[in-house]
């Protein structure tokens, strides 16, 4: 079988980026191969993760790009050459407008440190859906991995997992557990089942 090629979208420390190389090297991720990253910013440590892996990367900036369509259009580019054919975000900050999201039809995934629809839209994003959640007294808390559209954290949801919220947890904490247990797992498994799918289109 011919493995998708997968491009991971990131911002930061790449721990989503380090559990899908892990699922790769482990064999939990087969019928897939990250084949790029992209990182929305030159300090990402998720670009050093790459290098270590032997996966080219490459930096879009929107603000040395000037504006989104040129920082979309350095995506596309990057992606085009690379041939990807599914696009996983992993801790990816910048928003993707409906011009880019519409090229890739359920070929976009991402995930969100919550059991959407609570604590999700636009600016629950990292600590601040965790200080969310503990300010609202929920028990059980998670992570969601989804279909990107034009909505943030609108599409399509594909899996969740549910994570207990424990006495005495700070926001750092929850966000450590949540990592662990659901996000780590999760996005693995969704990359593995929509690289499937991708392949068996192929195939037909």
């Amino acid at each position: 079988m011919v493995k998708t090629k997968i491009a991971v979208l990131v911002s930061g420390g790449g721990t989503n980026l380090q559990a899908l190389l892990d699922a790769q090297q482990s064999g939990a991720l087969t019928a897939g191969e990250i084949v790029l990253v992209i990182a929305s910013n030159d300090k990402a440590y998720a670009l050093t993760r790459a290098a270590n892996a032997g996966v080219p990367a490459v930096v879009c900036s929107r603000k040395a790009l000037g504006s989104q369509a040129a920082f979309e259009a350095a995506i596309s580019q990057a992606l085009a050459e690379h041939g990807a054919e599914l696009i996983v975000m992993a801790g990816f900050m910048s928003i993707l407008t409906e011009n880019f999201t519409s090229q890739w039809p359920r070929r976009i995934l991402n995930i969100h440190p919550s059991l959407i629809p609570s604590f999700c839209g636009k600016g629950f994003y990292g600590l601040k859906v965790h200080e969310a959640a503990l300010a609202y007294g929920v028990k059980v808390t998670g992570a969601t991995v989804h279909f990107v559209n034009e909505v943030p954290d609108g599409g399509e949801i594909l899996l969740q997992k549910a994570v207990d919220v424990l006495p005495g947890d700070t926001p750092e904490v929850l966000q450590r557990r949540v990592m662990e247990q659901a996000e780590w797992k999760l996005l693995p498994q969704a990359a593995q089942m929509i690289s499937e799918e991708i392949g068996r289109e192929k195939a037909e």
